[in-house]
């Protein structure tokens, strides 16, 4: 079963800083990464940078295509006011029937500011506690949003296309 989990940083360079910490845990086999992606949100930007990380992912790895769609949701589509609401609303559904709700959403929008980033990850196997505590001076900050194997299969289904 793949889990989508969210590691918030309290620094906007807190979650650029662990790239080489998941490879060296995927190394030990305390993770397996399938995708991640990164959020910066410097102090006095209106919006987040986004980057996918293709050092980390392995060869089914989701399409930039996901990443955009879920960092849209959760960072643009509010700035952008009701003139994008109904799509929001469809896009908003497909996510939820794969596991990711407005909860989630919410949720992490509620956490990533301008001043924090967050890591962004699609794994398997993951011992969570071990890869919490081998983040940068354990500041990071889980949210996570699991996804059953039918939830994964249908996101590679929707965004492989």
């Amino acid at each position: 079963m793949a889990t989508l989990t969210v590691w918030k940083f309290p620094t906007p360079d807190g979650a650029d800083r662990v790239e080489e910490t998941l490879l060296s845990l995927q190394k030990q086999g305390l993770v397996q990464v399938h995708d991640a992606a990164i959020v910066t949100w410097p102090e006095g930007r209106k919006q987040p940078r986004t980057k996918q990380l293709y050092n980390l992912t392995a060869a089914g790895a989701l399409s930039g295509t996901f990443w955009g769609l879920l960092f849209g949701l959760i960072f643009f589509v509010p700035l952008l006011g009701a003139a994008v609401g109904a799509l929001s609303g469809a896009l908003g559904g497909s996510l939820a029937d794969v596991g990711i709700d407005d909860g989630f959403i919410e949720s992490v929008r509620g956490e990533v500011k301008q001043g924090t980033s967050a890591l962004f990850l699609l794994t398997s196997d993951a011992v969570v506690d071990r890869v919490h505590e081998a983040l940068p001076h354990g500041t990071a900050r889980l949210i996570h949003s699991n996804l059953s194997a039918q939830d994964e299969a249908t996101l590679r289904e929707v965004f492989e296309a």
